[in-house]
């Protein structure tokens, strides 16, 4: 349930408001728009009762939000929302381009293509540190070697870090070194570990799990959201389908479909979502057209030698040609990068 406040109404007003709903023993969630405040009540509906709220002073509408998820959807907020990560805003006027390994391998590996993306445009360096893998005998990071590794790279370079957490105990250790905390794939129904980072107030990227729906995927924003972390971004990396061609089947459907249930951003994981070098380039210009408000890209100084995913990889000249190729699209939609 949310409630639309009066145009006119003071910070007392809804600070009000607010006090009732707390005493009534829901939970109250403001969205300051440009010209109306929004609050959302979130608790057991089978205790709402609309007159609760709506005699209240200053009270313009109470509203049933009928949607499964509350906070992320739009009849909450109908306004984008802008997460900004190291300064860089994301969900607004410009693409943002976040680019780098898959795995963080060593600092010479790091660092060249931190440099090289940086050089190109991108806006945010992306790195796993941790690594979850199908096979047990693949490499599974440098844990906080890596880590380490990652902070000493944005020193040089000033690029905001975005690395995986895989653990709910490890949200605290990983929170300490990154500008933005990823959410795999695998994790989006972990639960426990969506609940840690919705105590804390650091920027973070889910990924769809490869057998989601768009209600589930949104479904896991709202534990986020919920916990009191609205500084979520969401991101598309590709589905499970009966395509044999590709590592996954890239949904760009969900992009217009998230735009208009959520005002969260979304951004698209080319690499992960086709599994292949030569289609991420092709497909990033497609997520862009689409609407996306960023991408995801993994880039190793040598894909042949990577340690996970270089078959997926572009090199920091393949990289630099897409960049290129990606300005006059987003010139194109109104955008810049």
């Amino acid at each position: 349930m949310i409630i639309v406040m009066e145009s006119h109404s003071t910070d007392a007003d809804i600070q009000h408001v607010v006090e009732r709903i707390h005493e009534l023993g829901f939970t109250a969630h403001l969205s300051k728009g440009v010209e109306r405040t929004i609050i959302g009540i979130i608790g057991d509906e089978r205790l709402f009762k609309k007159e609760q709220f709506s005699l209240l002073p200053h009270v313009e509408n109470v509203i049933p939000i009928l949607k499964p998820y509350k906070l992320v959807s739009r009849d909450f907020k109908p306004e984008n929302s802008i997460v900004k990560v190291n300064g860089v805003e994301i969900g607004g006027e410009k693409v943002v381009i976040i680019a780098g390994p898959c795995s963080v391998e060593s600092e010479e590996q790091l660092l060249s293509t931190a440099y090289a993306v940086k050089a190109a445009g991108a806006a945010l360096l992306r790195g796993g540190a941790y690594k979850l893998r199908t096979s047990p005998y693949d490499f599974q990071g440098l844990g906080e070697n890596g880590l380490k590794l990652l902070s000493k790279a944005r020193e040089k370079t000033g690029l905001g870090i975005v690395t995986e957490v895989m653990e709910s105990n490890e949200v605290e250790l990983v929170a300490e070194y990154a500008d933005m905390l990823q959410i795999g794939a695998r994790n989006m129904h972990n639960t426990k570990l969506l609940r840690a980072i919705s105590k804390i107030r650091k920027p973070v990227l889910m990924k769809r799990n490869y057998s989601s729906t768009l209600n589930e995927f949104l479904m896991s924003a709202e534990y986020i959201l919920s916990g009191g972390n609205d500084q979520v971004v969401l991101c598309e990396r590709g589905i499970r389908t009966f395509v044999e061609y590709t590592r996954n089947t890239l949904d760009l459907n969900i992009i217009p479909a998230v735009k208009q249930l959520s005002h969260l951003p979304i951004i698209v994981d080319p690499s992960h979502g086709t599994g292949r070098y030569d289609f991420v380039i092709p497909m990033s210009r497609a997520a862009i057209a689409a609407g996306a408000d960023g991408l995801l890209i993994e880039v190793h100084p040598n894909p042949q030698e990577a340690f996970s995913d270089g078959e997926q990889s572009l090199t920091h000249n393949a990289f630099q040609r897409l960049m290129t190729e990606m300005k006059a699209i987003v010139s194109a939609i109104g955008r810049r990068i």
